[in-house]
């Protein structure tokens, strides 16, 4: 009888241990999830803005002013850059825009992957893909996440772009100067655009890389696509992202340098009719338009990619028998 006990005793124990065990390793395994996501999330961010960074400056440059957009510029304005200022001059800014892509990134991967849970259970969809509607949802929740919580940090690196070096010596500096000599909420400037046009991009860039992926499992058979394919959906997000959401861009960017420029922009309505009134329709709201066609699928191509591979390798290297996504 005591024997008995004892077994008793000892499996009711073991019993206990394993369920405990199993009960912590479920919010451990969602700490790991999310420590993942947010490391591929920062890397996919770095990797793509440094390698579209010259492109990226350059766009911005002519956004923010009222000379006319062509090819044949933009390589002059690129090259007169390099002979004024030097090759790395046409980097300039990026520092800003790794302090501020990077938690970017990091979040807005990080919040689409959570939200697509928490819409996959709600949806009853749970480990599949979501249904259309909550697809488009997940993407621009978590664009709308990630805005909210790095826009000053936007600001800067437009101003640090478009300003000569003399102006504004490192990123402090721009954060000190602005808020000093124009006020903290000058820091949010054009912050209304950029979340209405968050929407409709990071929205549309998610939905449209999911569907592809989507779309790929069903008619290759293949639970997984190639590198090279991965390049060509985040492409095709970045480009339908992009032109849905271009105009709202181009009124964010006038509103975070205003100040440099000596020029004021209150509202989006008023910006846009500024720059409709001084530079025309297609020609002010769509400037840089087809320097983004090429920047914009590249940047958002690499950024799918580079996060897709980076966790999956993330996750084999925590546990090895980790099937891809």
């Amino acid at each position: 009888m005591g024997n008995g006990a004892d077994e008793n005793k000892t499996a009711f124990g073991e019993h206990a241990a394993t369920t405990a065990k199993a009960a912590e390793s479920l919010p451990t395994r969602e700490k790991r999830k999310i420590v993942i996501n947010l490391m591929s999330g920062a890397l996919a961010g770095a990797v793509a803005k440094t390698f579209v960074a010259p492109l990226d400056r350059t766009k911005i440059i002519f956004q923010v002013s009222s000379n006319r957009f062509s090819a044949k510029e933009v390589v002059k304005l690129i090259y007169r850059t390099y002979l004024k200022e030097g090759f790395f001059s046409l980097w300039r800014g990026n520092s800003a825009t790794m302090v501020r892509v990077v938690p970017y990134a990091a979040i807005q991967f990080c919040a689409h992957e959570q939200y697509k849970q928490v819409l996959g259970t709600y949806c009853g969809t749970f480990g599949r893909p979501l249904p259309p509607l909550p697809r488009l949802l997940a993407g621009s929740l978590a664009g709308i996440t990630a805005t909210i919580m790095t826009y000053p940090l936007d600001t800067v690196r437009a101003r640090m772009a478009v300003t000569p070096k003399e102006m504004y010596s490192n990123i402090v500096h721009v954060f000190i100067r602005t808020s000093r000599d124009e006020g903290v909420k000058t820091l949010y400037s054009g912050f209304n655009p950029t979340i209405l046009g968050v929407i409709p991009y990071a929205g549309l860039s998610f939905f449209t890389y999911e569907t592809c992926k989507s779309f790929h499992s069903e008619y290759t058979g293949r639970p997984q696509p190639y590198p090279h394919e991965r390049m060509v959906f985040g492409a095709c997000a970045g480009l339908i992202g992009q032109s849905a959401s271009y105009p709202l861009d181009v009124v964010r960017r006038r509103m975070q340098t205003a100040g440099v420029k000596s020029q004021r922009y209150d509202t989006i309505l008023g910006t846009m009719r500024q720059i409709i009134a001084h530079e025309g329709l297609i020609k002010g709201l769509y400037k840089g338009l087809s320097l983004n066609f090429l920047k914009g699928p590249v940047a958002v191509g690499i950024s799918f990619t580079t996060f897709d591979l980076t966790q999956i390798l993330l996750h084999r290297l925590q546990s090895p028998g980790y099937p891809e996504r």
